[in-house]
């Protein structure tokens, strides 16, 4: 089986992150309906493989590698239909695959963007908690720094809620299906098949 024939068997591919130096792929892929909740672990370079599938509570939004630790950063989330952004920010260990799940409260809050600054600092946008009187909810996020010394050692469910609180500022969401079809095109291909 190929990657690419991986990659179809887990959904369409909605969101990509490369990691070139480990020579790993994440792809989220959406089922038939959209719903992002499957994430795809690839390993690129001469022999595009699959090494594992990750299944997540929530629609995957955010993807993210740790620059120096085997870390992925997953920020995900979605809006109940009726009142709060819930999700969760999910650690995943590449070497063995564990994932904690960060936040504390059980609601979590909805991951919109995730980006490490450095080894120690996280920024994450969030969606407010609820749209309770509140429209421009859809439209914003909450910009959060966290910080740890040594995020592989960081335990679960240690972020509270009250560090989730941040300056509010615009925040459109953002397509990146065309962006993932091309990452996937482009590093799940071997390079004697690849006709670019």
């Amino acid at each position: 089986m190929t990657a690419v024939s991986e990659l179809a068997a887990l959904g369409e591919p909605v969101l990509a992150v490369a990691d070139p130096a480990r020579r790993l792929l994440a792809v989220a892929c959406a089922d038939p309906y959209g719903e992002a909740t499957t994430l795809g672990l690839f390993a690129t370079g001469d022999r595009p493989r699959l090494l594992r599938r990750i299944d997540c509570p929530h629609h995957v939004n955010a993807l993210a590698f740790h620059p120096s630790s085997p870390l992925l950063a997953v920020g995900v989330g979605d809006y109940d239909g009726g009142y709060h952004f819930e999700g969760q920010l999910l650690l995943v260990n590449l070497d063995n695959a564990a994932e904690r799940a960060m936040f504390a409260e059980t609601w979590g809050r909805q991951v919109l963007a995730a980006q490490w600054l450095d080894r120690t600092r996280l920024r994450l946008h969030l969606a407010p908690h609820d749209d309770d009187e509140d429209e421009a909810a859809h439209h914003d996020a909450h910009v959060v720094v966290l910080e740890h010394p040594n995020w592989t050692a960081a335990l679960g469910r240690s972020v509270p809620d009250e560090r989730l609180q941040g300056p509010r500022i615009r925040y459109p969401r953002q397509d990146h299906r065309a962006a993932a079809r091309r990452l996937t095109a482009r590093l799940l291909v071997p390079p004697a098949h690849r006709h670019d």
